[in-house]
């Protein structure tokens, strides 16, 4: 690799590799010390192709999220079985690897912005702006980038656009799938939210079960399902659907209303 060789959005590669390992290191405490991440379906990683795969998640904190999939997905490339121990499975981390974020998130601050060099793809929410709801237009330069990241490599996206649990799936990432034909692989994150603070930075509290769970990619027949039924596919996939709020435990359900409530009275 040419030490200044840069991927399709103009980042030098060997910069967005130092970032990653180092970062890597930096996190890799709150994931392995801190919390332990149960991880199941690091075997799926393995088998998919380099490009065009894009992930869904649901989504709990604004950066620990996409943190822990950086790990997650090293380690099972490097031949690790559901766990990251050994962090050196960073030495030789997958570049073409992206996540799409909001663009005011990634843009709020000096961190944000060194994250956003490891792997975002900033594109502007048409729903929501600086704690406010907006009615806007798609930009067609975001959906471009989306693209151009998955004829590159993996994008990993949170399709609730949110770390609001149940909201409704954003019928943008169905349209996506439907167009560019990506290979999906859903992804169930839980414990983020109640280990780390909002943003993911923080270490709120110690001994708090974790998991992260691939499953296996979504049979999608691309020219016949409809966008309403991709949504539904997502909605499930991510255990995001409205009939999953029935089987959580009560003290969950009452943390995240509480975690809801303080979210609407701070806008």
């Amino acid at each position: 690799m040419g030490l200044f060789k840069r991927n399709p959005f103009g980042h030098i590669l060997f910069v967005k590799k130092w970032l990653i390992r180092i970062l890597g290191v930096l996190t890799h405490q709150r994931f392995r010390g801190f919390n332990e991440l149960q991880i199941e379906g690091s075997e799926y990683i393995k088998d998919l192709p380099d490009t065009n795969v894009l992930f869904i998640s649901n989504h709990q904190t604004y950066f620990a999220d996409a943190i822990a999939m950086f790990h997650v997905f090293n380690a099972s490339l490097s031949g690790r079985s559901d766990n990251i121990r050994n962090v050196g499975y960073l030495w030789k981390p997958k570049l073409n690897m992206y996540y799409v974020a909001a663009k005011e998130t990634m843009r709020a601050g000096l961190l944000p912005k060194i994250f956003a060099y490891t792997g975002s793809i900033s594109i502007e929410r048409t729903w929501r702006s600086q704690g406010q709801d907006v009615n806007r237009q798609v930009k067609m330069s975001d959906i471009s980038n989306i693209k151009k990241a998955l004829d590159d490599g993996w994008v990993v996206t949170f399709p609730q656009g949110t770390t609001t649990p149940f909201k409704p799936i954003r019928k943008g990432t169905a349209h996506i799938i439907k167009q560019y034909k990506p290979v999906v692989v859903p992804i169930v994150i839980d414990g983020f939210r109640r280990s780390f603070d909002k943003k993911g930075l923080r270490v709120k509290k110690k001994n708090i079960f974790q998991t992260f769970v691939i499953k296996e990619p979504l049979k999608i027949d691309y020219e016949n399902n409809t966008i309403p039924e991709i949504v539904e596919m997502i909605e499930y996939a991510i255990e995001q659907h409205p009939s999953f709020l029935k089987v959580l435990p009560k003290e969950e359900v009452n943390e995240d209303k509480e975690r809801i409530d303080k979210e609407l009275r701070n806008g």
